[in-house]
This record gives structure tokens, C-alpha cells and sequence, in this order.
């Protein structure tokens, strides 16, 4: 059984065949069955020059997601500070939040967003990559401009994005929440939560540790099902373990076709026995195990699922199997 909140990160993955648009459509639909589903969040990362996933601003689809639900809490997961002025964030997010009282986050994150290097010089107006002291300053100033120059009224729920014990140190520091990114990262998770505990400090921002961990989620009726709705993603790590950025999200057909190495499998079966993947049993058993392994306050679920019917049709069966087995 699952005792804490179950929540979703939006990726808007541009599927192979289709055109942008057609995501964007595909998020508004996500995020109002995902507010009918009665799930606690969601949140919308930020992704530029890339084949695979839409370049849409963050600010921007929890704007029009909030215009389009009633009560699931929307945010960024995350907006990359160092591509943002902190005050224009601190703007942004203070005006959505006066909008949408009690229902906007803002998670801030350090990377740039991109495999392509131009791209990511083009983000920064030409500045080569953040340091340590850079973000620290970025992420520091983001909250003090919340406070102290454009509270509308009610203030974003800030949290810091991490997959490494220096981002641990940092939301630890500040007396921030923490959304730990296991789906990206999960061998880090452990290293990151020990810091993080460790070294907190309270905040007007966070009395004591909170945590959300994030998980690649995948459910089905049955195991093969959703071995078959993971393809596609597999395939992109497969180009990611190669060096290769630029990997189209493809359809399950061309992912069934794809010819893995012996290498790759190993790999990618690595990580998935990580992750969450198969029945509604097997998927909200793992949920349950990493929720008390970690400690978590929180599971966020990400579903890189080419079809739009098959995402919602995941995140449903998770939920009607916690549901029903908190009856029993």
C-alpha cells in the first residue's frame, strides 16, 4: 500500500510521426485526466533543441494547464535557473500563484536543458556553464525576490531539483524541499537523500526535510503489455549510452524492431529493476518499496509512453490498485 502522495512529471515527448502541436494537445488532455484521477501534482520540465521532447516554456503550460483544471497542483520540474534571470522567475511564478492560489510549485533546477552546445550559449546570452557559486547566488535570489519584491499574495511552493549530492547541500542549505531525480539517476539516490537529511537546515520555506522522489513509471494489464510501452524510451537511453543526443521518440513498432546490443540490454535491465515497470502489482508493490527504502514524502511518476491512451491508462490502474487495496 502506498501512504503518501502520488504525483506526475510532464515531459511532452514529440512522438515519432507526429508534429509538436499535436503534444501540445496531448498535455492539455494529460493533465486534465490526471486532475480527474484526483493526482496530488504535475509538474513540466524545461527542454530545448531537442527531437524527442518539445521545446515549450514551463511557465507556459502551467499557465494553461491551471486555466484548464480544477484543483491538481501544477509547477515546474524544473525551470533551469541558470537560462532565467531570478527576478524574471520570481515574476512569472509570483503571478501565477496570485492567479492559482495554493496550486502553483516552482522547481528550479541547474541544467541547461540541452545536448547542443550552441543552444545552451544561446540560453545564456553567450556565458559558458553556471558554477557552483553562480547557481548558488541564482537559486538564492530567485527566493529573495518572492519575498521581498513581487509577492502578489500567496507565494509558489518552492522546491530544488537534485540528482547530486552538491544539489543535496544546496536545497539543504537554503531549507528547501527536495525532488530527488531517481528516474534520471538512481544510483545517486541514496548518496543525495543522506546529505540532504544530514545537512538541513529549517526555513521559512520547509520546517524540517521533505522529499519527493522521482520514479519512471510504467503500468499495464499485464507484464509484456508494458514491456512493449517502454520500448520507445528504451531506445533513447540506448542513443544516450552511445553519446548520441539527437534520438527521435519513436512508436513501439519501430522499437520492437530496434536491434539492441547484448551491452545495451544489460543496461537498460539495470535500470528499469530500479524504476517501476509491469502490472498494477508489480508497479504499485515497487512504488511502495522505494516510498519506504527512501523515506519519501512523495512519488512523482513519469510515464515516457508513446500513446496518449495508453499514459493516462497507466497512471488509472495505479490508482484504482491503490484504491482497492486500501480496502481490503
Amino acid at each position: 500500500m502506498i501512504d503518501v502522495p502520488l504525483s506526475a512529471l510532464e515531459v511532452a515527448m514529440v512522438q515519432s510521426g507526429t508534429r509538436a502541436v499535436d503534444t501540445l494537445r496531448d498535455t492539455t488532455a494529460f493533465a486534465q485526466g490526471l486532475d480527474r484521477l484526483d493526482y496530488h501534482r504535475i509538474w513540466y520540465a524545461e527542454h530545448h533543441h531537442s527531437p524527442a521532447i518539445g521545446a515549450f516554456p514551463p511557465v507556459v503550460l502551467i499557465a494553461h494547464a491551471a486555466a484548464s483544471t480544477s484543483t491538481i497542483r501544477l509547477g515546474s520540474g524544473g525551470v533551469l535557473a541558470p537560462n532565467h534571470a531570478p527576478l524574471t522567475l520570481a515574476e512569472q511564478f509570483g503571478t501565477l500563484a496570485a492567479l492559482h492560489p495554493d496550486r502553483i510549485d516552482l522547481g528550479v533546477g541547474r541544467g541547461p536543458g540541452t545536448f547542443d552546445d550552441a543552444t545552451a550559449r544561446a540560453l545564456r546570452r553567450g556565458a559558458g556553464p553556471t558554477t557552483d557559486a553562480e547557481y548558488h547566488d541564482d537559486v538564492a535570489a530567485i527566493l529573495s525576490f518572492l519575498v521581498d519584491d513581487v509577492a502578489l499574495g500567496p507565494l509558489p511552493e518552492p522546491w530544488l531539483l537534485a540528482s547530486s549530492t552538491a544539489g543535496a547541500a544546496l536545497a539543504a542549505e537554503l531549507g528547501l524541499p527536495i525532488a530527488v531525480a531517481h528516474h534520471i539517476r538512481p544510483q545517486n539516490t541514496q548518496a543525495v537523500l543522506e546529505r540532504y537529511r544530514a545537512d538541513f537546515t529549517p526555513s521559512r520555506w520547509c520546517e524540517q526535510p521533505r522529499v519527493l522522489l522521482c520514479v519512471e513509471t510504467v503500468c499495464a494489464e499485464t507484464e509484456e503489455e508494458a514491456a512493449w510501452h517502454i520500448g520507445p524510451m528504451s531506445v533513447v537511453k540506448a542513443g544516450l549510452l552511445k553519446g548520441m543526443s539527437e534520438i527521435p521518440f519513436p512508436t513501439p513498432e519501430e522499437a520492437a524492431a530496434h536491434p539492441f546490443t547484448e551491452q545495451e540490454r544489460q543496461a537498460l535491465a539495470g535500470f528499469r529493476a530500479q524504476q517501476a515497470i509491469g502490472t498494477p502489482e508489480s508497479v504499485v508493490g515497487r512504488l511502495a518499496q522505494l516510498a519506504g527504502e527512501t523515506g519519501a514524502d512523495e512519488l512523482m511518476l513519469t510515464t515516457p509512453v508513446y500513446d496518449l491512451r495508453h499514459r493516462l491508462r497507466s497512471y488509472e490502474l495505479i490508482r484504482q490498485h491503490c484504491e482497492a487495496t486500501a480496502t481490503r
